[in-house]
């Protein structure tokens, strides 16, 4: 193997393991909650593993001030555009909750798609706000290595294209099952033994598409939609993982699961058709590839496969003690 094949695939491995955990969401979560007609109280309630308050600043509506962990505005009250400095960087999105005196709450969602938001007091609708789920569906698929990984092993297992549009479909149906069956509290996977079990979804498709290269048949060969149907059930907890836990209003799960979806397919769709085109690129161009460059797609199907199981096996059976 030449020198410059083992650099490519070790830096292909590097990238890859170094992004294993971004598909979990970061999302930071605030609360206001008024005090007086002028006043409220605020706080990060909820953030990742680094404290919101060292990665995100709120910027106030004009005529507010804040002391402390108290925001004080003028006789207009909490109006005007609200916006979070750092968005985008160490957080995906953040959620404001206001809590108003007559027992009203309204919820708000600032993302880097929509780096701001108007507050216009308690007796308006907020839903609106609701359409960043689209942009955080997109970005969780994108950013989802372990999810892409996935979808590229069944792309080197299936060489037929009605096959193709099958499995992605099997796939797809089956993690928005989940997907609303987690959002919606039916059912709850716990995220150790769920991480885990993803991981090894994507290790099972390496073995198989060794076969696919020497032209031998399995069950995953011949039926993988059934086999994408069956994985994309645990895929579809993990789409949720982010999304069960950020307190919505019961009468806006409805909407935030439907665009959080679309936008996962959506993702989905831009990464499925870039690989084809791709794929259609390099055929047309007639590149001649030595065949490990042809194979290293596979190949970091089952490395990765492999390590993340080891990685996430390890990581439960500690929380196990």
């Amino acid at each position: 193997m030449s020198g410059w094949l083992r650099m490519l695939l070790l830096t292909a491995l590097a990238l890859l393991a170094s992004a294993a955990t971004a598909h979990e969401m970061s999302m930071a979560e605030m609360e206001l909650r008024q005090i007086s007609p002028r006043e409220f109280l605020w706080q990060w309630t909820a953030s990742g593993n680094r404290p919101a308050s060292e990665v995100l600043k709120p910027v106030w509506p004009e005529g507010c001030r804040v002391e402390e962990n108290v925001v004080r505005c003028g006789d207009a009250g909490l109006r005007g555009t609200l916006a979070i400095e750092g968005i985008g960087k160490g957080y995906s999105a953040a959620m404001v909750k206001v809590y108003w005196l007559d027992g009203q709450m309204q919820v708000y969602t600032i993302a880097a798609g929509q780096p701001r938001v108007r507050l216009s007091g308690p007796a308006n609708d907020t839903r609106p706000g609701a359409w960043a789920y689209l942009y955080l569906g997109i970005e969780h698929i994108l950013l989802g290595v372990d999810h892409l990984l996935f979808v590229l092993g069944l792309l080197l297992i299936v060489q037929n294209r009605w096959m193709l549009l099958k499995t992605v479909t099997a796939f797809t149906v089956a993690h928005s099952i989940t997907l609303a069956v987690a959002t919606l509290g039916v059912a709850k996977v716990a995220a150790a033994p769920l991480n885990a079990a993803i991981a090894l979804s994507i290790l099972f498709l390496g073995p198989e598409i060794v076969r696919r290269w020497r032209g031998e048949t399995s069950f995953t060969i011949h039926h993988p939609w059934v086999v994408a149907f069956a994985f994309g059930l645990l895929h579809g907890f993990g789409f949720a993982s982010g999304l069960a836990q950020l307190g919505l209003p019961r009468n806006e799960i409805p909407l935030a699961l439907l665009l959080f979806n679309v936008g996962v397919e959506i993702g989905q769709l831009v990464f499925v058709i870039g690989i084809l085109l791709l794929e259609r690129s390099f055929r047309l161009l007639e590149f001649h590839w030595p065949k490990l460059v042809e194979r290293l797609p596979g190949y970091l199907v089952g490395t990765l496969g492999a390590f993340w199981t080891i990685q996430r096996v390890a990581i439960l059976l500690r929380g196990i003690k």
